[in-house]
């Protein structure tokens, strides 16, 4: 059976879609009935409103993440609309499952004018601790995180922003060091910038990396001080270049982060760029470039795509579950940088530790170590959820954005 027939039967079989709704609390006789409904579900009503806290204490909304798309970026597909998104939105949830025990409604909002999601959304906050955006079209996906970001005291995370960013930075931190270099020193060129790219490089600022040293290009080249069609995302990011082109760009780089499109970097190309580059190809499922290709041209070089069938896969499960958890756990009231920062370390720390047996085993591998074919963890390492999750939970608390302490025995399970 090929691929495509297979994963429509995995959607549709034994029953439609990929999440159910399970039943928490015992549900079998007179008394259960009455204190799951009515008379008894007046108490936890009357404390709640008593005070909104409590909702932690008597609902799910602590344990309770919205994934909620426009469908105006889903995948790579496009602008497919936000019912043919929903199984995106499925997936997310069964991830958020399965890698931290976050649970999930995913919701598919028709509004073709950002203000109308926007207050779409803020209405249904109640309902959550935490927001997941995904798939949303920049530049609306900045305005939209922006707005929910101030309205709503709860985490609010475009995971195609900052869950991409984060993965990213984790992975060149380590990249970096095992070619001899300094995120500080490093000329780093993106060459796509949409969500992922903007907030790829906003993050590298935020840790070090010279703005003067960051070239960003889109579809009409580099973004630089001359140009005047850029929007204020963009602009934030324009620098006083001569460079003009990709060819120009890699001049001497250190770094190439592809979030774009496939086959745009071609194999001369690297040939440009400074002795010892790291190269990260993310576009899915055709990278930008080939492993095999570039490093026909570059035996130097450390590589990373978004694909699973090659090493160094740069992948947001690394990510959003964990940094939902952490900030569920301590009630935070946002995800802010030093959150995304704590995830960016935790990541690139684990990376440096001896792999599990258990990890081994799980990708038919008989060793793994740190190093040009490993900077990253690999998803299914369960010490991510030890690792992740408090260091994020510890910057909400640090921070001044947690609600609740730091919990004793952490990470809490469920």
């Amino acid at each position: 059976m090929d691929l495509k027939q297979a994963a429509l039967d995995y959607h549709r079989l034994p029953r439609p879609g990929k999440l159910a709704i399970t039943v928490t609390k015992p549900c079998e006789t007179q008394r259960d009935l009455s204190l799951a409904y009515t008379p008894g579900v007046a108490e936890p009503v009357r404390a709640i409103a008593a005070d909104p806290e409590a909702a932690f204490h008597y609902t799910t909304r602590g344990n309770l993440v919205a994934v909620i798309t426009d469908g105006t970026a889903v995948l790579g597909l496009g602008d497919v609309g936000p019912l043919a998104g929903k199984p995106v939105m499925e997936g997310k949830a069964v991830l958020f499952k399965r890698f931290a025990d976050v649970d999930v409604f995913d919701l598919e909002i028709a509004a073709p004018d950002p203000q109308d999601f926007i207050d779409t959304v803020a209405r249904l906050a109640p309902t959550f601790g935490g927001i997941n955006l995904e798939d949303i079209a920049a530049p609306r996906c900045f305005a939209i995180e922006e707005a929910l970001q101030a309205r709503l005291d709860i985490p609010v995370f475009h995971d195609d922003q900052h869950g991409t960013a984060i993965i990213i930075a984790a992975g060149l931190l380590n990249a970096l060091e095992l070619q001899g270099k300094r995120l500080e020193d490093a000329r780093i060129v993106c060459l796509g910038a949409g969500a992922a790219g903007i907030a790829s490089m906003r993050l590298l600022k935020t840790l070090g990396a010279d703005p003067q040293r960051l070239l960003l290009l889109d579809r009409r080249g580099v973004i630089h001080s001359g140009r005047d069609d850029l929007n204020r995302y963009k602009a934030a990011f324009a620098v006083d270049t001569g460079a003009r082109t990709l060819d120009d760009a890699l001049e001497g780089a250190d770094v190439f982060i592809g979030v774009s499109g496939p086959d745009l970097l071609h194999p001369d190309q690297l040939q440009r760029m400074a002795p010892r580059p790291v190269v990260f190809a993310l576009s899915n499922p055709d990278p930008e470039i080939r492993p095999e290709q570039a490093l026909a041209v570059r035996d130097d070089l450390i590589m990373a795509t978004g694909r699973s069938d090659y090493p160094n896969q740069v992948n947001n499960v690394l990510g959003f579950p964990f940094i939902f958890r952490g900030a569920l756990d301590v009630r935070a009231r946002a995800i802010d940088a030093s959150m995304h920062v704590a995830a960016v370390r935790a990541l690139a720390g684990l990376a440096r530790e001896p792999v599990p047996d258990t990890v081994l085993a799980a990708y038919g591998l008989e060793t793994l170590e740190f190093g040009p074919d490993y900077i990253i963890p690999k998803p299914l390492d369960p010490r991510l959820m030890d690792r992740v999750a408090p260091a994020v939970a510890a910057a909400a608390v640090d921070s001044g954005l947690a609600r609740a302490p730091y919990p004793a025995h952490y990470p809490p399970r469920f």
